[in-house]
């Protein structure tokens, strides 16, 4: 799938073609390595969030067919005000957020078509959950693979946050159902650097118990997307906390961490 791939879709709404565009005009021009690791059938692709760079990159980069796991109050116009100053706008000084507050009404519409439009998967966290799965597994039987970004506020470390796990169970329905085993494919946004690195895929183990798979297969990704930022050129790393530019971390270049790790 190309970056362009949906401007001509004449079954896609003109204004989500045009802002579609501008994004992507306006968004950084990623690169992409690693691409070998990518499997030939459906799969699962995790990555550091980014801000709204992993989800931007997911839906104008990422190779093939996919779609990207998403907020799911932002696909509901009743939902999205409160979704969207609690998570983007919350942490702005008191004396503006009645402004982020309006903000988040007037940017309603919007985001809806957006979301809407785009190639998403809604998540969430209610009893409406079970759609986010089934949904996700009718686009995996359809030959789509998956794009999620999984990060929380708990730290991990200077590359990423933890992760959620529950993604992990997709894995799990999807086996039960199709008999396949799905394989995770760990991915490192890096926008500084303009590039999108994909790491070694982690095969989901149908005979393991589940929460240990989710331990061992997050563990692995976030080893994996770790690996890759410190093993590059010194950077800056986007993180997933909406924080001042001047708080941003640097990767550890890989011979640094290296030599921190024999003086210990």
């Amino acid at each position: 799938m190309s970056v362009l791939s949906n401007l001509n879709d004449k079954k896609t709404p003109v204004l989500y073609r045009v802002i579609r565009w501008f994004v992507w005009q306006l968004s950084p021009k990623y690169r992409l390595e690693g691409t070998e690791n990518l499997p030939d059938e459906p799969c699962v692709i995790v990555g550091n969030h980014s801000q709204m760079f992993g989800p931007i990159a997911g839906e104008l980069y990422i190779p093939g067919k996919h779609d990207v796991w998403c907020a799911g109050e932002m696909m509901h116009l009743k939902e999205v005000p409160a979704y969207a100053y609690r998570d983007f706008w919350s942490g702005k000084p008191k004396t503006v957020r009645w402004l982020f507050k309006i903000s988040s009404y007037l940017v309603a519409p919007l985001c809806v078509l957006i979301f809407n439009s785009a190639h998403t998967v809604g998540v969430y966290h209610d009893t409406r959950l079970i759609s986010t799965f089934r949904r996700s597994m009718e686009r995996l039987d359809e030959g789509s693979s998956m794009v999620i970004f999984p990060e929380c506020y708990d730290e991990h470390n200077n590359i990423v946050h933890a992760f959620q796990d529950k993604f992990v169970d997709l894995a799990r329905f999807y086996y039960k159902k199709s008999g396949k085993t799905l394989q995770f494919v760990p991915l490192y946004v890096a926008p500084y650097l303009s590039r999108l690195y994909f790491g070694t895929p982690v095969r989901f183990n149908p005979e393991a118990d589940i929460r240990s798979e989710r331990a061992r297969i997050c563990n692995a990704l976030m080893d994996d997307i770790t690996r890759m930022a410190v093993s590059l050129p010194e950077h800056t790393v986007v993180p997933y906390p909406n924080i001042p530019k001047k708080d941003y971390p640097k990767n550890i270049p890989l011979e640094v961490f290296s030599h921190e790790e024999k003086t210990v």
